[in-house]
């Protein structure tokens, strides 16, 4: 994957996220390679769309983040939309969807330059709503809490039906997840559940996610939703703070369009993407949630080691028994005919078999 022009996103508060960028500066200028910062916090002029963003930076192939998962989600959102690839810098904290350290910058681009990386395809949600999301006057400036301009409310995807039916088609697209949340602390947001079609359930709760396998370890599960491996795909709904006995999560078939309706009784209910305040809905809106045509191409410098990096993030091996758990369980013989139709990761790179 040549890289011709490389995009920048660069957490400004944090020094070792500033450094990183500046070695892949130097790495681009001694390559003769476009390499432009975007600025997606500027407080300084209005928010633009990613559209926007990525035309002016002179189209990226690359976009490079430096920060944290937050940081690649911004990042993310420009990648997503032009067909760019995407590679994290954790200069974070939890750092689930950055791949590499600061200080590895010019070998990963190096290594991407050469060809010696692997591209890994990430599902993503977009929508369709009764209308087009907005933002009612004055209140961008109460729900934003001093973190600089919200974005832009997402525009119409051209050549979709004009019927209610089917409700317009938003250009946008998310990674992580939707999220439908109430805007008053004395108010719930009453929330009506649609699978298929179907009503499945009506909660008078804090909130509804929709979340992608992606996003499985984002919010969702801090909303006690489960985990769900990157590599399938599939749309989770985890309510927030119900009012109703039924409390769990929900994992959809990837063409079982989630929808969410406010209900007659509800108070505003705000809808963000991806971390991102994109609308308020009023009672009696809708959105829907699909799997989106195209996929987010993730840079990886090697095969993703999802359960690892689960492990290790979440540090579920500190335990007093973990020092007795082998750290792999695949044989290093050939696989047995009757598990032969499966697609087995490889034996560990050194070591003894670690089968029982």
């Amino acid at each position: 994957m040549p890289v011709n022009r490389l995009g920048l996103v660069v957490h400004q508060a944090r020094p070792a996220a500033v450094a990183a960028a500046r070695a892949a500066h130097s790495w681009a200028a001694a390559r003769d390679v476009s390499c432009t910062e975007i600025d997606v916090w500027s407080g300084e002029r209005p928010r633009r769309s990613a559209q926007e963003e990525s035309a002016a930076a002179g189209h990226p192939d690359l976009i490079v983040t430096f920060g944290g998962d937050g940081t690649f989600l911004r990042g993310a959102r420009i990648a997503a939309k032009e067909g760019a690839a995407a590679l994290g810098v954790n200069a974070g904290r939890v750092g689930f969807l950055t791949e590499i350290a600061p200080g590895d910058v010019p070998r990963a681009l190096d290594a991407v330059q050469a060809g010696r990386t692997t591209v890994e395809e990430r599902m993503m949600l977009t929508l369709r709503a009764s209308r087009p999301l907005d933002m009612p006057t004055g209140m961008d400036a109460l729900l934003r809490y001093g973190r600089g301009p919200v974005l832009p409310a997402p525009k119409l995807r051209p050549g979709g039906p004009e019927e209610v039916g089917w409700g317009v088609a938003l250009d946008v697209t998310a990674l992580n997840d939707v999220v439908f949340e109430k805007l008053a602390r004395d108010r719930q947001a009453g929330l009506a559940v649609y699978v298929s079609g179907q009503l499945l359930a009506s909660y008078s709760a804090d909130a509804i996610i929709v979340a992608t396998p992606t996003g499985s370890t984002a919010y969702s599960f801090a909303a006690g939703g489960p985990v769900v491996s990157p590599h399938m795909d599939a749309v989770v709904f985890t309510p927030v703070a119900p009012h109703i006995a039924f409390d769990r999560t929900v994992v959809a078939a990837v063409d079982e369009a989630v929808a969410i309706r406010v209900l007659p009784h509800s108070g505003r209910v705000a809808v963000s993407i991806d971390g991102q305040l994109r609308g308020v809905l009023e009672p009696g809106d809708w959105v829907a949630a699909y799997r989106a045509p195209a996929r987010l191409r993730m840079v990886r410098m090697r095969p993703t080691e999802f359960y690892h990096r689960l492990r290790d993030r979440f540090r579920l091996a500190d335990s007093p028994a973990a020092d007795q758990a082998p750290p792999f369980y695949r044989p290093r013989s050939p696989v047995p005919d009757d598990l032969a139709h499966l697609r087995l990761p490889p034996p560990p790179g050194h070591g003894e078999d670690a089968g029982p």
